[in-house]
């Protein structure tokens, strides 16, 4: 048996109920670092928590070779945690369809998901979200300008009156196989809001710490927001569309968002 589970977005306490008990029911334990983190919570954190031993898996170990983890599954209840939902990251469905194939039984524990946060603490309306894309480090996509991803992405949404959520990049880098990864390397909000002003000075809409005691939201033009600092990761950056009334007043009220910028359309 495979549990995938989604531990939400801060700490040791956003896990849900479900998959508490699925965690400390678990025989063994797997945990992927690269595709987000708690802030909040350290892998210690969580063993204690929930008294359980965690083995951590680099992208490789996950992607390339997760022999480990369905072979263990094959003979016992395994529990595979990340951060957020389970299955917002391609490499998990993957996982899951790989232990399919060898005859595993799956199931999937949801947590609550940075897209949905970034939605609930700016009030920008869910449905009114177009694709989502990832804004990497100039050193990873070796290129000059905004990768054709990023910049396709936010035109189309904006041709379509869609906001776009911006997740910022990071790079974990490989420790021992099951320990915590040696050197971590996460984009803050305001690199983010530089990169894309050069291209695109629009509203934007900084979100900083979700799910934790004291998230931050602020809104400006993107290159006001490249001259601010957001205090510790996890960042996310939003690019609004087109606006609603309510989106227009919740941005001013809840992100201290000029008025200017946000005349609903």
């Amino acid at each position: 048996m495979l549990t995938f589970i989604g531990l939400g977005l801060y700490d040791e306490r956003s896990i849900t109920i479900e998959g508490r008990d699925a965690l400390r029911g678990a025989d063994r334990a797997f945990m992927e670092r690269y595709t987000s983190r708690l802030s909040g919570a350290d892998r210690e954190t969580l063993e204690a928590e929930h008294g359980i031993e965690i083995e951590t898996r680099d992208r490789a170990g996950v992607e390339r070779d997760p022999e480990a983890i369905l072979a263990a599954a094959e003979r016992e209840d395994v529990a595979f945690l990340t951060a957020g939902d389970p299955m917002i990251s391609t490499t998990h469905v993957d996982l899951r369809l790989r232990a399919a194939d060898r005859g595993i039984e799956t199931r999937i524990v949801h947590g609550t998901t940075a897209e949905a946060a970034a939605s609930s603490l700016t009030g920008l309306q869910n449905y009114r979200f177009g694709p989502a894309t990832t804004l990497p480090f100039p050193y990873a996509h070796r290129a000059d300008g905004l990768p054709a991803s990023v910049s396709n992405t936010l035109d189309d949404n904006r041709d379509r009156g869609l906001h776009t959520l911006v997740y910022l990049d990071i790079k974990v880098g490989e420790g021992p196989t099951g320990e915590e990864p040696n050197n971590e390397e996460y984009m803050t909000a305001d690199v983010a809001a530089e990169l894309l002003s050069a291209e695109y000075d629009r509203l934007g809409v900084v979100v900083a710490r979700a799910g934790s005691p004291d998230p931050r939201v602020e809104a400006d033009s993107l290159s006001a927001l490249a001259n601010r600092e957001f205090g510790d990761p996890l960042h996310l950056l939003v690019v609004p569309g087109e606006l609603h009334q309510l989106e227009s007043e919740a941005l001013r009220e809840f992100a201290d968002a000029p008025a200017e910028l946000t005349e609903p359309v």
